[in-house]
């Protein structure tokens, strides 16, 4: 029988564990950990997004400043508020929250960040630091996916591992910290040949293509360790990943669901890294 890994429950164990580091913080006398998150435009899902980080920094003791801008804003005032989070001393991490509105230069924006205050893992000093193997900080979603192997009791080193993906956020580093743990990595995209039988050579397959249940058991080694990334809508408003969980649950070893898997362990990390941040800043 599979092992359904609950990041749900694992969030939360990782989130006491980070509010009781905050609690001594302030029985000690002194400033927690603060996160500062900048929005641009109203969208949607970007708005109940950071209203739930904000929910988070809350839970687990921590401050946060979230600072929300017109839609149409300029990139010199998106550029000056980030200014104004590196400057300030009692901010220990900032997140802009992407994708920008059109128009607005998303790589100058993030390069700007601080490397020191860049909990998302996306400025070119970390993202440098992680293919060297260096402490830096790591984007959230695959630090997330990382712990989630590690909860599945899943020894890495030697495996062979598919990432079906390639994005910034997730696939190019989640399989680069899966080559840094001595995993065999192939990374596959919309040009792979092949696709099902690259997937069915994975000892772990981690699916982050954002095409509702399109990996079947078709594509799943006997026993195979899998991380379902994915986060859609169905027509009939459910959320479903990119994995048929049904179809592929009697054939692996253990799988993440959604939603509950991967989706709250993002968050998780992210306080995380501002909670890492805070302590290099201090020290």
């Amino acid at each position: 029988m599979a092992d359904i890994i609950s990041g749900t429950q694992l969030s939360k164990e990782l989130r006491t564990a980070i509010r009781g580091k905050i609690d001594s913080i302030r029985k000690a006398g002194n400033r927690v950990p603060c996160l500062a998150v900048i929005i641009a435009g109203e969208d949607p899902a970007s708005l109940s997004y950071i209203r739930g980080k904000e929910k988070a920094c809350t839970a687990a003791g921590m401050d946060s400043r979230m600072f929300t801008l017109p839609a149409d804003v300029s990139q010199e005032v998106l550029e000056e508020t980030i200014r104004r989070c590196n400057d300030d001393p009692d901010i220990d991490g900032i997140l802009v929250q992407l994708p920008l509105p059109k128009g607005l230069d998303e790589q100058s924006v993030l390069h700007m960040i601080s490397a020191e205050k860049d909990v998302d893992g996306l400025h070119p000093i970390n993202v440098g630091k992680l293919y060297l193997g260096e402490d830096g900080f790591v984007p959230c979603t695959p630090r997330g996916i990382m712990e989630l192997l590690k909860r599945m009791n899943c020894d890495l080193e030697g495996k062979r591992a598919v990432v079906i993906g390639r994005s910034k956020l997730v696939g190019t580093p989640v399989a680069r910290l899966l080559q840094n743990a001595n995993a065999t990595v192939t990374v596959c995209h919309s040009r792979t040949k092949d696709l099902k039988a690259v997937c069915r050579e994975a000892d772990i397959l981690i699916a982050a293509l954002g095409k509702a249940r399109m990996i079947n058991s078709e594509y799943i080694k006997e026993g195979a360790f899998v991380i379902d990334v994915g986060v859609n809508r169905t027509e009939d408003g459910h959320l479903t990943g990119d994995v048929d969980f049904e179809d592929v649950l009697p054939h692996v070893q253990a799988i993440t669901p959604v939603p509950g898997g991967v989706g709250p362990m993002t968050i998780t990390m992210l306080l995380d890294n501002t909670l890492k941040a805070y302590e290099k800043r201090v020290k």
